[in-house]
C-alpha cells in the first residue's frame, strides 16, 4: 500500500457561506469533531500524512500540531488539487501516494482498505475510489464517471468521486501550469487506458455545502 496521503484542506470553502467566515472549511464540526478528523480516522495506519493549508492557514497548523501531520503550506496563491499535489511531493516522497478530500463523511468500509486491495501499479496509473449516485448523500448535481468492465474509468456517468484515489505522481512534473486541478492529469492517463475505478459499497456524503452538515450526522446516526 502507499505510505502518504495527501489531505486536500486548503481551498476557501465558499460554498459553505458565513460558516467559512472565519473558519476554514475542514474544521467545521460534524457529529462533534472536526470534518478533518472524519478524513484522518482513515489514516491512521498510513506512516506519512500532509494536509494542505492556504486559507486559514493558521488554524490547520494549529489543529495539525501534536497529530503526526505535516502541513504543506500553499503560498501566495492557493494550488488547487494538481498544484497542491504536486508542491507537496517533497514531503510526500515519490511513490503512489493516497489523496483525500476532507469535506466528506463516510457510512461503511475504510475505503482507502478498499483501494489498498484492487490496486495494480502494473495496470494503473490511478485508482478513484467512486461511489453510486443513489448512495452519494447531499451530492447537487449527477455522477462524473462510468466504469467498464475492464476496470477503466470514462467520462459521464451514475458513478461520484469520493474524493479519495491512489495516484501515481510522477506525470504532474510534465504539466507546465502553477495552478491546475488533478483532471488534467487524469485525463492523460484516461487517454493512455491508465485511469481505473473502483465502486464504493457503502454511503457517503458531501459536506462541502452546509446542507450537508445534517445529512452526515443524520447517515451516521443510522449506522
Amino acid at each position: 500500500m502507499p505510505n502518504a496521503v495527501m489531505l486536500f484542506a486548503a481551498g476557501f470553502g465558499t460554498r459553505m457561506g458565513a460558516l467559512t467566515k472565519n473558519c476554514p472549511k475542514p474544521l467545521i464540526p460534524v457529529a462533534g469533531k472536526p470534518l478533518l478528523d472524519h478524513a484522518l480516522g482513515l489514516t491512521a495506519s498510513i506512516p506519512t500524512r500532509v494536509v494542505n493549508a492556504h486559507y486559514h492557514a493558521d488554524q490547520i497548523e494549529s489543529y495539525a500540531k501534536g497529530k503526526d501531520l505535516i502541513v504543506s503550506h500553499e503560498t501566495p496563491d492557493v494550488l488547487d488539487t494538481g498544484g497542491g499535489l504536486r508542491h507537496a511531493m517533497p514531503l510526500l516522497g515519490p511513490d503512489p501516494v493516497f489523496t483525500l478530500n476532507t469535506d466528506a463523511v463516510w457510512s461503511g468500509p475504510n475505503g482507502l482498505d478498499l483501494l489498498t486491495q484492487a490496486w495494480n501499479p502494473d495496470k494503473m496509473d490511478a485508482l478513484l475510489l467512486c461511489v453510486p449516485l443513489r448512495n452519494a448523500i447531499g451530492r447537487k448535481g449527477g455522477g462524473d464517471f462510468r466504469l467498464s468492465d475492464d476496470g477503466q474509468l470514462h467520462r459521464k456517468g451514475d458513478l461520484v468521486y469520493t474524493g479519495a484515489q491512489i495516484i501515481k505522481t510522477d506525470g504532474l512534473t510534465d504539466i507546465p501550469d502553477t495552478v491546475f486541478s488533478l483532471n488534467l492529469l487524469w485525463n492523460k492517463m484516461a487517454s493512455h487506458g491508465r485511469l481505473c475505478g473502483l465502486s464504493y459499497p457503502g454511503k457517503w456524503c458531501d459536506v462541502g455545502h452546509p446542507e450537508g452538515i445534517q445529512l452526515a450526522e443524520e447517515m451516521l446516526q443510522r449506522v
